[in-house]
């Protein structure tokens, strides 16, 4: 199966980690971010193989099939040929409107 990521997707990721390293300074340290990014990168190439597939809970992504892995929510399609285009992730502390 393919996979395609979006740089939205990679962005909402990045940016999360980087502003709780921002924040808790004293505590978070880089390394602990690049695992977490990590973590939640390597996630997506779990999709549609061991996640299963989620009715979207955000407007925004109604248009979008939806998996959870851990502590974030990834919105994707399917293209014809099969490859999983991930659109966007979302952290679960940020899944509101």
């Amino acid at each position: 199966m393919r996979y395609v990521i979006s740089r939205q997707c990679r962005k909402n990721i990045v940016s999360f980690y980087q502003h709780v390293a921002k924040k808790y300074k004293h505590t978070y340290s880089e390394w602990l971010m690049y695992k977490n990014t990590s973590d939640a990168l390597n996630a997506i190439y779990r999709i549609e193989q061991t996640l299963p597939r989620r009715r979207p809970t955000l407007t925004r992504w109604q248009h979008y099939h939806m998996a959870h892995a851990a502590h974030w929510y990834y919105a994707y399609t399917i293209a014809p040929d099969g490859t999983v285009v991930i659109e966007d992730a979302c952290n679960e502390q940020n899944m509101h409107e």
